[in-house]
């Protein structure tokens, strides 16, 4: 099977086995990425200004620095979605990787068809339901928010965020004054149905409101609207 996209995605697979790196290699090959292995994390950096990928796959557990480090370190300057990969299962890992700007987790071993759909669900890009006039740009209050470019302003005052912090805030402010709830929430951004426990979209809403100077304990711009999901507030960006 080949991937269909007109450009082949590059991705970054950092994983110290080298046995399991090359099966995930080869598969990923074989479904139309370009993948380059990296066994070390303290060579990841230097690895991404010479590759550029579209995505990067980190396990935590590596040599000369660890994924949770490498995932900081490489968030001021790379946009892109990073999928860990650990073979450590509690809460206090995942949440603690979400919040240092991982995109997604999966926990080994994990199944190559499902690894596949995690990867392609954080490389969908600017394909969040429409409702009828499609826009590019918003602006709400003092917020400047374009799709095409995927540039955001607070009070002209530049805003990064990843990729998939983007996603959420565009559905989110393209329908403002409206709760969105969790499961609409997970198909449209995360790609795949909530099950109830994965906690990556209360991570992201949590670094959202502390780039855009919102409050986690009392928020007023993104609220959360308990038992339904979240409400972007209109009135609350001036």
């Amino acid at each position: 099977m080949t991937n269909k996209n007109s450009s082949v995605k590059k991705i970054l697979l950092v994983e110290d086995d080298r046995q399991l790196s090359d099966l995930v290699s080869d598969f990923l090959e074989s479904e139309g990425y370009h993948v380059k292995q990296e066994f070390r994390g303290d060579n990841v950096a230097k690895k991404v200004q010479q590759f550029s990928p579209d995505l990067i796959l980190l396990d935590i557990m590596l040599p000369g620095k660890d994924g949770f480090t490498v995932c900081k370190e490489l968030r001021p300057t790379f946009n892109g979605p990073i999928l860990m990969l650990t073979a450590k299962g509690t809460d206090f890992d995942q949440v603690l990787g979400l919040e240092i700007g991982a995109d997604d987790y999966v926990i080994k071993p994990v199944e190559p068809r499902v690894l596949l759909a995690r990867v392609n669900a954080l490389l969908r890009r600017g394909e969040l339901p429409q409702d009828g006039n499609e826009k590019s740009e918003l602006s709400i209050g003092q917020l400047y928010v374009n799709r095409s470019s995927r540039q955001v302003t607070l009070h002209e005052d530049s805003i990064d965020l990843t990729s998939q912090e983007f996603d959420l805030l565009w559905l989110l402010a393209s329908r403002a004054g409206e709760v969105q709830n969790r499961d609409f929430i997970y198909k449209a951004v995360v790609g795949r149905e909530y099950d109830g426990l994965d906690r990556s979209v209360d991570v992201r809403i949590s670094r959202l409101r502390k780039k855009l100077h919102d409050s986690n304990e009392t928020p007023f711009r993104i609220k959360t609207i308990w038992g339904q999901g979240y409400l972007f507030v209109p009135d609350a960006w001036n």
